[in-house]
């Protein structure tokens, strides 16, 4: 980022960040003036991130995201580098398994859970004690649309997402009102992680969304703008569907 704009005195934790949504997130937050502490499993790609973003206005740290002593060490981080979180969108996600639910691996589908589910509450918990219950903010919460409808092989990702959407609004309700917290619901988004969904039929994948072209990070990061803004003062608890028109061919005819 070549240029970088006036500071806005906002923070920004994103989680899953080093690539795909997350850093699209990061990006846009950036690009307004936000500062971020972005987290992610792999340190090379963090760093990488960190030249993009610019060092002077991001930081990263490195690990899982289910694991308990990592969430607390980002949120020191944060609080360390910057003096505050206001906002946390939580976007590190897993889906390492496509079959029916008739023969998931149970332990595969508490794997799903603890990083898709568990990590944002244990991430919002913290942001909440650290600086968010005294001072206010806005969460945002990467769900899907599989979390809002079927999604034939990838049952075991859309549960954990509809999961998500009501953890969103169950933390709307007991956050309120100092705390703003909503949901983006994307369909398929070119990133690494959803890879597997159109590789080698982007064509024939992106032919059946009315606006005729697959999701990119940024529009998932204009959203998360969005919801982080003043604009959205007066919106909590919803699902932000971006899924370039894609439920509208659930209409008869």
């Amino acid at each position: 980022m070549t240029e970088l704009p006036a500071l806005s005195g906002k923070v920004a934790l994103v989680t899953g960040a080093s690539r795909g949504i997350g850093y699209g997130v990061a990006e846009a937050l950036v690009a307004r003036g936000d500062r971020v502490v972005i987290t992610g499993r792999g340190e090379d790609a963090l760093k990488e991130a960190v030249e993009q973003l610019g060092a002077e206005r991001a930081v990263y740290v490195a690990g899982k995201a289910h694991d308990e002593a990592h969430q607390a060490v980002a949120v020191e981080r944060a609080m360390e580098a910057f003096g505050r979180v206001d906002y946390l969108v939580n976007n590190a996600g897993t889906n390492p398994v496509f079959g029916p639910l008739a023969d998931l691996d149970l332990g595969v589908a508490r794997k799903v859970f603890e990083t898709n589910v568990i990590s944002a509450l244990g991430f919002a918990q913290k942001t909440w004690h650290a600086w968010q219950k005294d001072n206010g903010g806005a969460i945002v919460n990467i769900a899907s649309v599989a979390g809002i409808a079927p999604s034939p092989f990838i049952a075991a990702y859309g549960v954990s997402k509809a999961a998500m959407i009501n953890l969103t609004q169950q933390m709307a309700h007991e956050f309120a009102p100092k705390v703003r917290v909503n949901a983006i619901a994307p369909a398929v988004v070119k990133t690494k992680f959803a890879q597997a969904l159109y590789e080698g039929r982007e064509a024939e994948a992106a032919a059946s969304y009315p606006l005729g072209r697959l999701g990119v990070p940024s529009d998932i990061g204009g959203a998360a703008a969005f919801l982080t803004s003043d604009q959205s003062d007066w919106v909590t608890g919803q699902t932000l569907v971006v899924d370039g028109g894609i439920f509208l061919n659930a209409g008869v005819g």
